[in-house]
């Protein structure tokens, strides 16, 4: 029941004679007694004049003496001895403001501390009289809080690893940066060195585990004020709180050096690298940089140390911002280029040997910039890799070059056109329907046309590489593995890669002088790893009549090289053919 402050030791009867309640009082008291939620009646100098059961429930139950109202009955004394914050006293102006009919309401979510933890209690107060009296209600909250609370957590960090994630991350740095009294501000971006082929060969569970161990190696890595966060993947950002570049690069050492310690991953240790770059903000006078530029500033200087042989740490510098400018442009172009047939075919001749009688061709991409005029192919093809771009340009490579084969057949020219594919392509699972879409399109049988795809590339995904080859192979298009002697992959994989042409790398071929037997030693191992595999060797990079000569000697069927001649527009190749006639070019060139 309902009690008057002053009289809550006089038991309900008396304490009903003494005051003599009207009948309305009699209803408000039995109205807040009926509350669930610890609901009080004050006047407009904060004086309790009822306070429901619940209200005294809550203080039995919690223990908390300070909840009781004291002989003064000071709501307003008593909630600044529960906190007395700058919130608290702000939340008794407001209640003092409704009290004088300033607002309709007030509502307000508070933080208890107990000894049995934080309790989170929302206050929601009304007037109800021209004389200022107020109705006070106190709803525990704490479970929704908390349920809040874990799910705003849960937003701002990685599952995995219990790290920031992207979101909060820039949310952290861009706080550092608009820090009024801040020093230097750096920026770590980190990419784990070979995590990719611990992720397929030991499977996502060991992927995971990698993750965490590298998380708190990184962690216990850094300094107190710094903050460790995962983007997705492998990539991980350090944010560095006054910490200038000389600082920031001892961090990225240490970093480097704890991640360059063998990790146990279900009793089997594996070894990594990282490659680290750094942007800095040092003046904080200087225009206001924002969280993503410092973080795509560092992701340039992490690029460009994976492409100085991985494992290292970078600075950012200006040019490579600029450089990635350059890229973009030249990205946004090569994409309008494939649309508007800016792109061009040459071709490099094939010769069978020993024969030396031209028998197929090589189709060889090319650029005609409408502004910087034909670019070769190391001009766009990098860009063209980063930006997601060569599955569409080898869709058009592949409609191009099977229709040039049937116009040559046509003329009385029938050629093998072999056509590179990228192991991007591969990857997504569309190679073979985008052969037979070519093939189909052109009518050009499918004995006419080889694909080629590096022996890095293969090894990167070789169970995929030789599923799609076994069905381009069935079809009847020929597969070819390119560089062959450059890579890493391993003689299982070769005897499982349906592949029927080898190419042997310009690297064996084009010998140092002087190394004339190692180089035809090498050379005659891959034929004969060929021949037993049952798929012809092709020497590429030919450039010399000893060389030539060599490839002959040493039993490979196919050769092409400068040598025998550069790569050239269809018709021009057309030209150099029918020149030749049906004499076989010596080994001479003569």
């Amino acid at each position: 029941m309902a009690r008057r402050q002053g009289q809550s030791d006089l038991p309900l009867d008396v304490r009903r004679r003494v005051h003599a309640p009207t009948s309305s009082a009699v209803v408000v008291e039995a109205v807040l007694d009926a509350l669930p939620s610890p609901t009080l009646l004050i006047d407009a100098e904060g004086t309790v004049l009822l306070a429901n059961t619940a209200w005294e429930n809550a203080a039995d139950v919690l223990g908390d003496e300070r909840m009781r109202i004291g002989v003064d009955g000071d709501y307003f004394a008593m909630a600044r001895r529960l906190s007395g914050d700058a919130g608290t006293l702000s939340l008794v102006d407001r209640l003092r403001a409704l009290s004088r009919g300033e607002c309709s309401s007030v509502q307000a979510d508070y933080a208890l501390e107990h000894p049995d933890g934080t309790r989170w209690l929302h206050l929601q107060a009304s007037r109800v009289d021209q004389a200022g009296q107020v109705v006070v209600t106190h709803t525990d909250v704490t479970s929704r809080v908390a349920a809040e609370r874990a799910s705003d957590w849960r937003a701002r960090h990685d599952t995995l690893t219990d790290l920031p994630n992207r979101a909060h991350l820039h949310e952290l740095i861009d706080a550092e940066l608009h820090r009024p009294d801040r020093g230097p501000v750096s920026v770590l971006f980190l990419d784990i060195d070979g995590f990719k082929d611990v992720n397929d060969s030991l499977g996502h569970d060991a992927g995971d585990d990698l993750l965490r161990q590298i998380a708190r190696r990184l962690t216990g890595s850094t300094r107190a004020d710094d903050t460790v966060g995962r983007l997705g993947g492998d990539e991980f950002v350090v944010l560095c709180r006054d910490c200038d570049t000389p600082g920031a690069q001892t961090l990225a050492d240490r970093c480097r050096s704890s991640i360059d310690r063998p990790f146990d991953l279900g009793g089997r240790m594996v070894r990594l690298g990282v490659s680290i770059g750094i942007a800095t903000a040092a003046d904080p006078q200087a225009p206001q940089v924002r969280s993503t530029d410092l973080v795509r500033d560092a992701d340039l200087a992490m690029y460009a140390a994976k492409a100085a042989g991985r494992n290292r740490v970078r600075l950012f510098t200006a040019d490579l911002r600029t450089a990635a400018q350059r890229r973009a442009t030249v990205a946004n172009e090569l994409r309008e280029a494939i649309l508007d047939e800016q792109l061009v075919l040459h071709y490099q001749p094939v010769l069978r040997l020993p024969s030396l009688r031209c028998t197929g061709v090589e189709a060889l991409v090319r650029w005609q910039h409408p502004k910087r005029g034909l670019l070769p192919p190391s001009e766009f093809l990098p860009v063209a890799v980063q930006h997601d771009l060569m599955t569409p340009l080898a869709r058009w490579v592949l409609r191009e070059a099977t229709g040039q084969a049937v116009a040559w057949t046509r003329a009385g020219m029938p050629l093998i056109t072999s056509v590179n594919i990228s192991a991007s392509h591969f990857s997504t699972g569309t190679l073979v329907r985008d052969v037979r879409d070519a093939l189909a399109a052109t009518g050009l049988p499918p004995e006419q046309l080889v694909v080629e795809l590096t022996e890095t590339s293969v090894a990167q995904d070789a169970e995929r590489a030789a599923a799609q080859f076994a069905e381009l192979r069935l079809s009847g298009v020929e597969v070819s593995i390119d560089d062959f002697g450059s890579g890493f992959s391993s003689l299982a994989q070769l005897v499982a890669m349906p592949a029927g042409i080898l190419k042997i790398d310009r690297s064996l071929v084009a010998y140092p002088e002087g190394r004339r037997s190692k180089a035809a030693a090498a050379v005659a191992a891959v034929v004969a790893l060929g021949r037993a595999c049952g798929a012809r060797s092709l020497a590429e990079g030919v450039e010399t009549a000893e060389q030539l000569e060599m490839a002959i000697e040493l039993g490979c069927h196919l050769a092409q090289g400068f040598h025998i001649a550069r790569p050239m527009p269809p018709e021009q190749l057309a030209e150099w053919v029918a020149a030749r006639g049906d004499r076989p070019l010596t080994p001479s060139g003569r």
